[in-house]
């Protein structure tokens, strides 16, 4: 076949250059989603290779591009080949990155906010996929490098603990890189937790040492002679960062991934029954690796953007089925309750001899994008953010912001209900990426986009308690009112707001207490900032309860307790329930039976919180 592409070098470009300037167009019936970005890159054509270039981006449609390839027609006219009546296979992506684009573009665009999202404590992952040869190893050499650069020159805010361990799969069979590529298992604990059982663990502190095991482990990596490589990879490569919090005792995971070359047809037939089984393992722990990324990115659409029906069934993900997958098992879990990003880099070759390769590369990638389903226009409610489009987002950030936010640092692609979601410090960190903008800016723009969906949700929420209530048509206009109120922790009567919290502390009130520092210090217990709702004075305790540095207090023992109207900030106590974060960005859950009992004396502010009916959760009103 490379013959016959030699042959005809001249006729490819003069049927290329007779193609339109406009092709067909390639429409999307929906939005990609901002926890799975799938790039592809094009890598830079070599002038040994002797062969023209069969890819072309298209500069009217972004994201889009035409692979052209030629076909010995059996009248013995070569032409381009067809399908579906079009001179051209054309595959979309989320991000495409040019011959001309340098990994370090890569990085800013793709994996610097990847790095950013592990340091918060998220799961990201990046996985480069393509033809042996087409770059991945480069790509992810180079951007391992950047990545170290980022953890360890002090640009991230917070201090953090890095440990790294890199493994190497060949077929079900786990070998640790960075001991001589000893044998490890795969192992699946009492928990359902994966563990990598015999591989090392090391901490690092520096760039240069984190560079050092980086190409210690390259060294020990498994390879082999291929059609297209002398030294094609021939397994999995997975770089594991662990970023430890020690505030927190949390764990952030970045976990870059050179996978294993795929290979035609034709590289088989060369070498043999060896090289067949081989091939076939990575095949399939591919095809695996495809049902989990997409099954996980079709979960994470239908929890994310509030589409799931009720009854309706989560996809199925197979992630049991390869040793690849099960070390990324809490990538995949969708019950996990980590926040998981993906990026997917499709790394193909632009020659036209590989243009066999390069398609199955790219109908690759384009099988791993899971779409949002568009919108009905008319449906959405302007005032709802839930309901927003990207556009509609974008519109409403450059209006608000107030300072210079920029809409498509923020949100490039998120729509209003996937922009809700991100953790308060990656939407500040978006925020601050623009110029200008300060920490407690970020703050407060992200708190005005909470209310307005705070907002959105009590609008809708009386007519849902009305007729779940079924009010005649006599009743009255304050019970329609006490039914909308109860959706916030404020006092029904906002008269009372000018008084003290203290002068008017009642059942159901939230207030944040702060633990007394000599007390907390001496516990190790840190001292930051709680929140709890108010049930009963503490003399009202029948039954033991606990105070927040989990002494057993006894009604009998708790003293200081005023029982006098104005007295309640003399030293007072209260039985409580503690409010804990949920699962959401800022959400809170109460806890009904964690009871403690604070002092007076330790609570410092009334905190107002709305009740979101479409997450059942509890947010700070601003």
């Amino acid at each position: 076949m490379e013959t016959f592409y030699l042959k005809n070098v001249a006729k490819y470009h003069s049927l290329v250059n007779k193609l339109g300037p406009t092709l067909k167009p390639r429409v999307s019936t929906g939005e990609a989603g901002p926890n799975m970005v799938v790039s592809a890159r094009i890598r830079t054509l070599s002038k040994d290779e002797g062969f023209p270039s069969a890819i072309f981006p298209r500069s009217n449609q972004e994201n889009v591009v035409d692979i052209h390839d030629l076909y010995n027609h059996p009248r013995g006219i070569p032409i381009l080949r067809v399908l579906s009546l079009a001179l051209s296979f054309d595959y979309q992506v989320d991000r495409l990155f040019n011959s001309e684009s340098t990994t370090e573009e890569i990085y800013q665009d793709l994996v610097a906010d990847l790095v950013q999202f592990a340091w918060n404590g998220g799961i990201g992952t990046l996985f480069a996929y393509g033809q042996t040869g087409s770059g991945k190893t480069f790509t992810v050499s180079r951007l391992e490098q950047l990545v170290a650069v980022t953890l360890m020159d002090g640009s991230l805010k917070g201090e953090r603990e890095v440990y790294m361990t890199i493994i190497d799969l060949a077929g079900n069979a786990a070998f640790d890189l960075l001991n001589e590529r000893a044998p490890i298992s795969i192992l699946e604990d009492s928990f359902g937790v994966t563990q990598m059982v015999g591989a090392e663990e090391y901490q690092v502190n520096d760039k240069e040492r984190m560079g050092e095991l980086i190409d210690y482990a390259t060294s020990f990596r498994r390879t082999a002679s291929t059609l297209k490589n002398d030294s094609s990879s021939r397994s999995h490569a997975i770089c594991r960062i662990r970023i430890r919090d020690p505030a927190t005792y949390s764990d952030g995971l970045l976990y870059m991934i050179d996978l294993a070359g795929s290979e035609g047809a034709r590289d088989v037939a060369v070498h043999g029954a060896d090289r067949m089984r081989e091939t076939r393992e990575i095949n399939i722990s591919l095809s695996v690796l495809k049902d989990c990324i997409r099954g996980k990115a079709q979960v994470d659409t239908l929890t994310s953007s509030g589409s799931r029906k009720p009854g309706l069934k989560l996809p199925h993900i197979p992630f049991r089925q390869s040793a690849l997958t099960k070390v990324l098992k809490h990538v995949f879990d969708p019950t996990s309750t980590q926040a998981c990003k993906t990026i997917v880099i499709a790394c193909v070759n632009p020659s036209l001899a590989d243009v066999g390769s390069s398609k199955n590369t790219l109908r690759f990638a384009e099988m791993l994008r899971v779409l949002i389903p568009a919108t009905n226009k008319t449906d959405l409610d302007p005032k709802a953010p839930m309901d927003w489009t990207n556009a509609l987002l974008k519109e409403w950030i450059k209006g608000n912001s107030g300072t210079p936010i920029l809409p498509n640092v923020l949100a490039p692609r998120e729509s209003g209900a996937q922009l809700l979601i991100l953790s308060s410090p990656e939407f500040e960190y978006r925020c601050q990426k623009c110029p200008g903008v300060r920490p407690e800016q970020a703050r407060a723009f992200r708190a005005k986009l909470w209310q307005m969906h705070i907002d959105s949700q009590q609008n809708n929420e009386p007519s849902k308690e009305t007729t779940r209530s079924k009010p005649t048509a006599s009743a009255e206009p304050d019970t329609i009112l006490e039914l909308k109120s109860r959706m916030s922790s404020r006092d029904l009567d906002p008269a009372l707001s000018k008084l003290p919290f203290k002068k008017r502390l009642r059942p159901g009130m939230v207030v944040s207490y702060v633990k007394p520092l000599e007390r907390g210090a001496a516990l190790g217990l840190p001292d930051d900032l709680k929140l709890a709702v108010l049930f009963c004075p503490a003399q009202a305790i029948q039954r033991t309860a606990k105070d927040p540095l989990e002494k057993v207090d006894k009604p009998g023992e708790i003293g200081h307790v005023n029982t006098g109207e104005n007295s309640a900030d003399n030293g007072g106590q209260y039985l409580c329930a503690l409010l804990t974060p949920g699962q959401s960005a800022d959400a809170y859950e109460l806890s009904l039976w964690r009871q403690i009992v604070i002092d007076v004396d330790w609570m410092n502010v009334e905190v107002h919180l709305e009740y979101d009916a479409a997450t059942r959760y509890y947010y700070i009103s601003v």
